[in-house]
């Protein structure tokens, strides 16, 4: 013989939260440094001078990639970076490397700052990226013909 049993009747709704502001997504930040060494493409050394690349006004460039199907690393956002730095696409804000500053090269480096807020430095090598400890031989833009063109 078989019972039949009464269930309560189940009402599923959505709830409204009061957190309506939309998440924005991890981003990385790269800024390059320009080797001024004379023997710049033969890779970076800790003792090469570096001149951080600059708007025309002398403030950093950042370039800025947000967390994507493209960009899921550092290893990608250096990437990216130097995609930038080589006038070949702009960062995700629509920023591209200025006009009056030679392309990133072998030999450069580049800082790369996580969604956490970490930071890497890479030297731009012939084929990838390897990690380097942080420069500490840093130079300005001005004057320095073999990076910029800048007058």
């Amino acid at each position: 013989m078989t019972t039949s049993v009464t269930r309560p009747l189940t009402v599923t709704t959505r709830i409204p939260t009061t957190d309506s502001t939309p998440t924005t997504p991890d981003t990385y930040t790269a800024t390059t440094y320009m080797n001024t060494h004379p023997d710049n493409y033969d890779g970076y050394h800790p003792h090469h001078p570096l001149a951080t690349a600059t708007h025309t006004d002398g403030s950093p460039l950042h370039l800025v990639f947000h967390t994507s199907d493209r960009i899921r690393n550092h290893q990608h956002a250096a990437s990216a970076a130097f995609d930038v730095g080589n006038r070949q696409t702009a960062d995700d804000t629509g920023q591209t490397w200025p006009d009056d500053i030679r392309s990133v090269s072998v030999g450069d480096v580049i800082k790369i700052t996580g969604p956490g807020h970490w930071i890497i430095h890479l030297s731009v090598d012939s084929f990838g990226f390897t990690p380097v400890p942080e420069p500490t031989h840093l130079t300005g833009l001005a004057g320095k013909t073999r990076v910029t063109s800048r007058r």
